[in-house]
């Protein structure tokens, strides 16, 4: 991958705030707005970039509890089974292969303890290849930040 400092420095303002728009960014790094527009189309060619999404306030909007589960796996080479139908689950947002204890670590997002219960109990039970699982609910979270990649 051919990326510059350029390239990082538009990844790091967009990481803080992808509303811009691409002639202020590009007045921003002295550059023209065209520029931005080529070197963007080029990080999401290069898989780089992966789009754009919007921040949203989720208890705001009705859903309250944010629980991680840490999995254990049967065996470790049912990793990629057990992800596929881990995947069909809307409410699991995040998922991770992962050393120490647990074979892997996921994020899910529910309305309340109720759904959250069927999810554990109905769907994720169900999942050939889980052997167990821990449930840890967050009761705040502190803070949620992008990194610098601009040194």
């Amino acid at each position: 991958m051919n990326i510059d400092k350029l390239d990082l420095q538009i990844i790091s303002e967009m990481m803080q705030n992808a509303e811009i728009s691409y002639a202020d960014l590009g007045k921003k790094l002295f550059v023209s707005g065209g520029t931005i527009h080529v070197r963007m189309k080029k990080l999401q060619e290069l898989g780089i970039v992966k789009g754009t999404k919007l921040h949203v306030d989720l208890k705001m909007i009705g859903y309250d509890v944010i629980a991680f589960i840490g999995i254990y796996l049967e065996k470790s080479s049912m990793y990629d089974a057990v992800a596929r139908d881990l995947r069909k689950i809307p409410e699991m947002v995040r998922l991770n292969y992962t050393t120490g204890s647990y074979s892997m670590f996921a994020e899910i997002i529910c309305k309340d303890i109720t759904q959250l219960r069927r999810i554990l109990h109905d769907e994720l039970q169900k999942i050939k290849g889980i052997e167990r699982t821990e449930t840890l609910i967050s009761l705040e979270e502190s803070f949620s930040r992008t990194i610098n990649v601009v040194e």
